[in-house]
């Protein structure tokens, strides 16, 4: 093995560079929130909810682009048969970005909620926060590692390490500015990261589109100039138009429901605040897929036979997935490349440590200390984050390694955000009587409905065959191996998401009338979500865990400034007149 020192030094420099910046943010704001009486935990969490314009739309924007999102873009516009056409996470995620600030922002971010589960635990209780919490960490974990593990695809290719020491390296680097600054780290780091994902893929892109063996990317987008290889802008055939819908909804709805995005809404100083930083990284989406369209464009306009390369175009060679830094290494001269590479690099870390954190912090406070340790200190908090940040951080770092099946679990875990988590919210925030027995149905419905359509990804068959399903065989190019794997062209997802969301509606109302018509009896009310709500105890929706009739106000404090932070997480009256109409399930709704 043949290591390129030159890069490996570019890359040491680059990595000290994000980690001084992350040690920087961390000292700098080590005191915040100190005079305003903000726990140390929720400062770690939400970073004080200070966060300035500049800072959070970086930061904002950071929460879809990283690694994934720019190699996968360029990868699909290479794609012969797919193209721009198929390229559909820009404006996906930048649609949902918008859709997030039009709507969801602002109830969330006004309502004083720490993290997104809040709101499922103060309707729902705490049982079914856990729950919720599962689809939810295994959606940030399996991103992290599939990124990670991108990243180190991408630094074998072009300055030969070892795949494993290269991942392990990026995931401690982005550990440890996480452990010691917590969502600040995160956020300065981003506009770092995102200043050299910008830069350093346009520096490149000039020189790679005037490689004598690339044609002119204007004539390939519509016209084919080299074997197996189509035009670039791709087309959407007839029988794949709902399946591309499908995936579409999937980006645009999906990108909604995730811990990393309403950290950064509900870090925002107001609730207007959050949704301007939604529409600001919505461009910043935009803007930071131009040089990865372009490059997946110049990839498919390459002659490969007069390249470093060799004849076999990445497609045959089954490397579609590195498009992006083999075009860096092999059209690029070297010193570009490496300057690239810094690019690809900051994509992933500027992923892998928001993933890491979001899941910690949901852990923290809606695990251990909502549903468990309601009387826990900020200490206690400070110290079970640190620690979960590390845990979760080695488990990204270990499921990265295992590159074989990591890609397929995220294509999965993913879909099951949007289908499970995303109805259920759209229900907390907008959708008033629901309640824990249609939450459950809920779940049950959109998880089966899901795994029941396979994932071919994880070679998971279906067991539901969705109208419009086909066989589709797959060769793979190097091992001449050839799969057989079922395509469901029915928007499958969506369906599930809408059944899940219906289903949730109509259970909760189903066993509201049954329970206060008396045809089942209030012993049966197991999960405490109809009779127990009309207890004189509990006089409005604002509790946590409910089992223990213990509202978020009644909450033991520990120290003195620790109950205003409980308390005050659903009933902040500064932060509730920006939105009178506060809750579905509000008591200001059942009074009227």
């Amino acid at each position: 093995m043949n290591i390129h020192v030159e890069g490996l030094v570019a890359i040491v420099i680059f990595y000290l560079l994000i980690l001084l910046v992350g040690i920087w943010a961390a000292w700098k704001n080590k005191n915040s929130g100190v005079m305003e009486g903000v726990d140390r935990s929720e400062t770690i969490m939400v970073g004080g909810r200070d966060i300035g314009l500049f800072v959070g739309a970086f930061t904002m924007t950071a929460t879809w682009v990283g690694g994934g999102y720019i190699n996968g873009t360029a990868e699909n516009v290479y794609l012969p048969g797919y193209g721009l056409a198929w390229a559909q996470a820009p404006f996906g995620y930048a649609l949902s970005l918008v859709v997030g600030g039009l709507f969801f922002a602002k109830p969330m971010r006004s309502r004083g909620y720490v993290t997104m589960l809040d709101p499922f635990q103060q309707v729902y209780g705490k049982r079914m926060g856990g729950l919720l919490f599962i689809p939810a960490l295994m959606g940030e974990m399996f991103w992290s590692a599939a990124i990670l593990s991108a990243l180190g695809a991408t630094l074998s290719v072009i300055i030969d390490i070892d795949i494993n020491m290269s991942v392990i390296i990026s995931a401690l680097i982005a550990i440890f500015y996480t452990l010691v600054g917590g969502l600040y780290s995160v956020a300065y780091t981003d506009v770092v990261q995102l200043f050299c994902i910008f830069l350093g893929l346009w520096v490149s892109v000039p020189f790679a589109l005037s490689n004598p063996a690339v044609s002119d990317i204007g004539v390939t987008a519509v016209k084919q100039l080299h074997a197996n290889q189509t035009a670039w802008l791709g087309k959407i055939e007839s029988p794949d138009k709902w399946m591309w819908a499908d995936n579409f909804c999937l980006l645009m709805l999906g990108g909604i429901p995730w811990q990393v995005y309403f950290q950064r809404v509900l870090s925002a100083s107001s609730a207007t605040y959050a949704q301007v930083l939604s529409f600001l990284a919505a461009f910043g989406c935009i803007i930071m897929a131009i040089p990865s369209v372009l490059i997946g464009a110049i990839g498919a306009s390459t002659d490969w036979n007069q390249t470093t390369y060799g004849p076999i175009s990445p497609m045959q060679r089954d490397q579609s997935d590195m498009i992006l830094p083999i075009v860096l290494q092999h059209l690029c001269p070297s010193y570009i490349s490496f300057f690239g590479l810094g690019a690809v690099s900051a994509a992933v870390m500027s992923s892998a440590d928001s993933s890491i954190l979001s899941a910690s912090s949901m852990f923290a406070r809606n695990i251990y200390q909502l549903a468990f340790r309601q009387s826990a200190s900020d200490r206690e908090i400070v110290w079970v984050m640190r620690i979960t940040i590390f845990v979760f951080g080695a488990l990204a770092t270990a499921m990265a390694l295992l590159t074989g099946t990591v890609y397929g679990l995220w294509y999965l875990s993913s879909d099951l955000v949007y289908v499970i988590i995303f109805p259920q919210l759209l229900c907390v925030l907008f959708v008033r009587g629901t309640n824990t027995y249609g939450s459950v149905a809920a779940y049950i419905f959109g998880l089966i409905l899901r795994v029941g359509g396979g994932e071919p990804y994880l070679k998971l068959p279906p067991f539901i065959y969705y109208p419009g399903w086909t066989i589709e065989e797959k060769v793979h190019h190097v091992t001449k191996e050839v799969e057989y794997l079922v395509l469901q062209r029915f928007p499958f997802k969506t369906a599930s998401m809408l059944a899940s969301f219906l289903s949730n509606v109509a259970f909760s109302h189903l066993f509201k009338y049954l329970f206060e018509s008396g045809t089942l009896s209030a012993k049966y009310d197991f999960l405490d979500a109809v009779v127990a709500k009309h207890s004189a105890e509990i006089m409005d929706k604002t509790t946590l865990v409910n089992k223990n009739i213990i509202g978020l106000n009644e909450m033991a404090p520990v120290k003195p400034r620790l109950s205003v932070t409980l308390a005050a997480t659903f009933t902040r009256k500064e932060t509730l007149t920006e939105e009178e109409d506060s809750s579905p399930e509000s008591p200001s709704h059942e009074n009227k």
